[in-house]
């Protein structure tokens, strides 16, 4: 029998295990729902239509999203959410953070025109701090909105309001935000200061959900208004940024520092690696150290287009 569109009632993807989805209805309630088809096509963030069944319900649909930020490798396509507004990228002056793999994650973004906050956190550790902000110099060149954050577990005696998110707070507001970055960058510390009741929500979708007791291995949604305004996305962390979806010659303008001198280029094809009449090359090969971009940041370009270029192969 036909499934018609009056029985199916619209929803909000906030979390998954698997091919189990956990949907908000637009009054609040949440409850799982399965997919139609033996694989689940929802990502956290998906708006869907979905069709109550005994106790639960059935995803029928997903709505066309705005955009889906994910990485992919050779094994696999790793999707972290939908219809973002921003991304926040949280690393930590210590352990020293990866720049490559911040780059692949800026890439990525870039790819979907999302919007992406840096903050470096433990600002508190001042020399190994001073170094990493020196460190992402470039990217505040590149128009990046970059925060120092000293993040720490709040104990009962102190305040909700604490000042140390007074400058973040309000770039969050009415927007739905994925919190990305390593492990150990201070993820958890940050959700739990931005959604104190975050651990209890995240134990009852893992009860739900039958995922046993709950490390950051699903990306989950939070609202941190009572007014469901502002959304708060966790993800796990990761070692490794995969980018077999982009185009090798493509990410020249996926990084804003390459992007603006390739411009300048003698051949509409070039690689940026070494031909005649190159804007790349020569920016990069200024004398008087005004070059825009940085050595570092050209390995890092030169080395993943060598790797894209070879995966076709």
């Amino acid at each position: 029998m036909a499934i018609t569109t009056q029985k199916l009632e619209p929803g909000l993807v906030v979390a998954g295990h698997g091919r189990h989805v956990w949907v908000e209805t637009n009054d609040g309630k949440r409850l799982i729902c399965h997919p139609r088809g033996k694989k689940s096509q929802t990502v956290v963030g998906d708006r869907v239509l979905w069709q109550a069944t005994e106790d639960e319900g059935t995803v029928e649909k997903v709505e066309p999203r705005r955009n889906l930020f994910y990485r992919q490798d050779e094994i696999r396509t790793k999707a972290f959410a939908a219809n973002l507004d921003q991304i926040l990228i949280l690393i930590a002056a210590e352990p020293e953070f990866s720049e490559t793999q911040l780059s692949r994650a800026l890439i990525a973004a870039e790819a979907e025109q999302i919007k992406v906050i840096i903050a470096l956190n433990k600002s508190d550790l001042k020399a190994p701090f001073d170094l990493a902000w020196d460190r992402l110099g470039p990217y505040r060149d590149m128009g990046y909105t970059m925060l120092p954050l000293a993040l720490k577990p709040r104990t009962n005696s102190e305040l909700s309001g604490s000042n140390e998110l007074t400058t973040l707070m309000p770039l969050l507001n009415g927007r739905t935000t994925l919190v990305l970055g390593p492990s150990g960058a201070g993820k958890s510390t940050l959700i739990n200061r931005l959604v104190p009741e975050a651990r209890v929500l995240t134990n009852e979708i893992s009860t739900a959900l039958n995922t046993g007791k709950h490390t950051t291995t699903s990306t989950n949604l939070y609202w941190s208004d009572t007014a469901r305004t502002t959304a708060v996305i966790d993800s796990p962390g990761f070692q490794e940024f995969g980018l077999n979806h982009i185009d090798a010659m493509h990410l020249a303008g996926l990084m804003p520092d390459i992007k603006v001198h390739a411009s300048e280029c003698k051949f509409y094809n070039c690689t940026h690696l070494h031909e005649p009449g190159c804007g790349v090359i020569s920016e990069l090969k200024k004398a008087d150290g005004t070059s825009g971009i940085s050595a570092r940041r050209y390995k890092i370009y030169s080395d993943l287009f060598t790797e894209l270029t070879q995966k076709r192969y």
